[in-house]
Parts: C-alpha cells; structure tokens; sequence
C-alpha cells in the first residue's frame, strides 16, 4: 500500500489532520482458537471475560460436513466493561473451512484487531480515502451484534484491521441488544447523516421490542475473592485490553503500514539480541502495538504456531497482578516471565498461555507520554529483577494513570 500522507490536510472535527481519521484506541481484539472449549475456559472463567452475545455463523443452519469435526463453530462476543464487546473468540479451522475470500492464514490466530475513531464520517471518508491508496480493504458497513459502524483492511501479513463507530453499550442490567434489532445491519455505508441510535431504539421499542429479550451473561464462579472490598469471582478485574504484540515477516512494510499509513506514533525502538523491535502509541499510552520479526519467535520461547505475540490485558492494581498470576497458576495456567526489554514501558508483568498457547500478557502499568510526545529515558524506569515479585512498590508519577475503568468492577 502507498504511503499515504503527502502534505495535504483534512478537517477532522474541525482539527486539521493528515488523515480524514484519528485512531483514539485499540477497541476490542479477537483470537481464533482450535479448542473452543479451553478457549472459553480460559477468557470466560479464568480471565473474567463475559459473554454478551454469540453469532452463529451458520445462521442455524445445520453443520455442513466440512466442519462437522472441528467442535464448537459459534463465534463468542465478549467485554470487561460498557462496551458492547472488547474481546471476540472464533474457532479458528471453521472459519477456514468457511473462508471465501481467500482471508484466512494457518498462523494468523488473530480474528481481528480493531481501532476506534470518533465519528461515522470519520469511517467513511477513512475507508475512501484507503481505498484510493490502494489499501487492501475486503468489507465496509455496520455489524451485528455490537452496531458499531466499520471499514476492514488486511496488513502486509494478513492481520485483519478495523476502523469503527459508535459501539453498542451495555447498561446496569447487563442486557445486549435483542437479535429482533440486528435487522439494523448495513453491507455499505448510508447516505449521512444517519438516524441516530436513539431513534433506532425508540422505533424498536414501539414495534413491540422488549429490551430484556437480549443476551444477559451468567457468572461461572463463585464470588468469593476480596478484590479491595469489593467480592469477584477472581482476585483481580480487567481494566484496559492492549497492547497488542505481533511477529511480521518484514518490517518495513509494516511500520509503513501502521505508521504511515494508519498514523500510528513511534514511541521507542529496542534491538534485542540483534533484533530490531518497534513500538508505537495511538494514544497517551507508551505502546498500543509491537512489532516484532518472525525470526524472534522461537528465540524466547513463544508458539511456532502463531504470528501472535501476545495480546494485553491491565488490572486494576499492582496487588491484583501479583493475585493473579497466583491464581491462574493454581488452575493449571502456564506462565511465562519474557525479557523487560521487549516490552519498555510496562514494568511489572507476566504472560499466561492459553488452551491453544497464544500469549495473554498482563500488567498494572503503563508508561504515559505527555505533551511534548517524549518516553520516560530507559535510565529514570523501574529497574525490575527476574521472577522478583515485592509486596509493595513506591509510586511512580504516573502510576495509576491513563485510561480509567468506568462504572463497577462486576
């Protein structure tokens, strides 16, 4: 794809920019597994992921025989918080078995990874203006379940990007919306503007929609963890996803791809043992994505399987970190402890391993970026000894900053 950025501006909600967008965060993430049992052990269980909604790719249609042995072949729509969902689990052969496209990659478990922008014109003229730089687009429209308005493209490695909109929310009931409103769907983009959601669900509600006929998920564990006064199921809550972590197989083209063209940041560059890693920030946050070459995978340990590094989830303290990783070593969780050096900006974290072994990074804190767009020097950052885990730690200036949880913890 052509670097896009030329000297041109655009007007962006009345800020001129050099994209007709501007990417504010990663937004929710998916990963396709082989077992989907394990897989919903894991993210539902173990991790506290809820289930807010499941697809049937089928459309209840009966199982063809194609992927008549494969198990499982729903796909489940998970969140941590309001959002409709932030976390998307597949049956990775089915949807093989089940591409048309020619989309799908035997070790690109990533289902989708997916940037959020601030408006419906932000994602039209988003995917307009990809489309003319040759970027390698393959849908455009409005999903269900969640609603939220979207343009898809594929990287140079075939990872699956979205842009979207206006994600659904879910209120104190923890119901979703009822499948009678999924006829609001779109394969293409409206003429703008659009009526809004409000109007959408007071049209539904006076043909006769009842709002508690949508997905309401039940919890699988005992509360029974004292989580800061609050009882969870876990010792811990999942307070922010991301980053996201990646093998590619040439690096160029991918920091051309994230940078230039989907206006990612550069924060910091590391070589580790001869190897050149970037990481880049959409936002405040040190790193929202790495990128890491194939040849590293091996090197430390991770899945041969899968161009997934890993995939990040924040809790909300540094006391439920350490819970954390006690507690999914007592149900069976191989963990993992990689180098500080491949993740600079967090300084506390281990990774899990999942039923399919793709790595789940956790940690407590991430490096802010201020204003003048510059990272803390590798000198002035916690110094952090392997598999040295203290009681306590003394206060950063920005500990416990960045993005914050909204509305309770369960």
């Amino acid at each position: 794809m052509a670097t896009q950025v030329s000297g041109k501006t655009y007007d962006v909600g009345g800020v001129l920019m050099e994209r007709p967008f501007k990417i504010r965060r990663l937004g929710h993430f998916g990963i396709n597994v082989v077992d989907m049992e394990k897989g919903k052990r894991f993210y539902r269980d173990l991790l506290g992921f809820r289930i807010v909604d499941v697809r049937d790719p089928l459309g209840g249609k009966p199982k063809p025989d194609a992927i008549k042995d494969f198990g499982d072949h729903q796909g489940y729509f998970f969140r941590y918080q309001s959002d409709h969902h932030a976390f998307v689990l597949y049956n990775h052969n089915v949807r093989g078995a089940m591409d048309r496209l020619g989309r799908w990659r035997k070790d690109v478990t990533v289902n989708q990874i997916t940037w959020q922008v601030q408006s419906l014109q932000e994602v039209v003229e988003a995917n307009q203006w990809l489309t003319d730089g040759g970027g390698n687009m393959v849908r455009r429209g409005r999903d269900m379940p969640g609603s939220n308005w979207h343009t898809y493209l594929m990287d140079p490695d075939w990872f699956q990007n979205e842009l979207y909109y206006g994600i659904e929310q879910i209120g104190w009931d923890g119901y979703s919306k009822p499948h009678s409103m999924h006829d609001g769907e779109y394969h293409e983009f409206p003429t703008l503007p659009h009526r809004s959601e409000y109007a959408e669900v007071n049209d539904a509600i006076a043909k006769g929609m009842d709002p508690r006929t949508g997905y309401r998920h039940s919890e699988t564990l005992p509360e029974t963890y004292d989580a800061q006064g609050i009882l969870l199921a876990r010792p811990f809550k999942i307070t922010r996803i991301g980053p996201v972590r990646l093998f590619v197989t040439d690096m160029a083209a991918s920091l051309k791809f994230y940078r230039d063209t989907l206006g990612f940041t550069v924060t910091e560059e590391v070589t580790y043992k001869g190897h050149r890693c970037v990481f880049l920030r959409v936002n405040t946050e040190h790193h929202s994505m790495a990128l890491y070459p194939i040849e590293l995978r091996k090197e430390i340990g991770l899945s041969e399987h899968t161009k997934l590094a890993s995939f990040g989830v924040q809790v909300a303290n540094y006391r439920q970190l350490r819970e954390a990783r006690d507690f999914l070593k007592q149900n069976g969780v191989e963990i993992k402890e990689l180098p500080n050096e491949l993740y600079p900006g967090i300084d506390y974290s281990f990774f899990a391993i999942d039923g399919d072994g793709q790595a789940i990074q956790f940690y407590y804190y991430m490096e802010q970026i201020g204003w003048d767009g510059k990272a803390r020097p590798a000198s002035q950052r916690r110094a952090v000894k392997p598999g040295v885990w203290p009681e306590t730690l003394e206060a950063l200036s920005d500990s416990y900053t960045g993005e914050t949880l909204l509305g309770p913890w369960n």
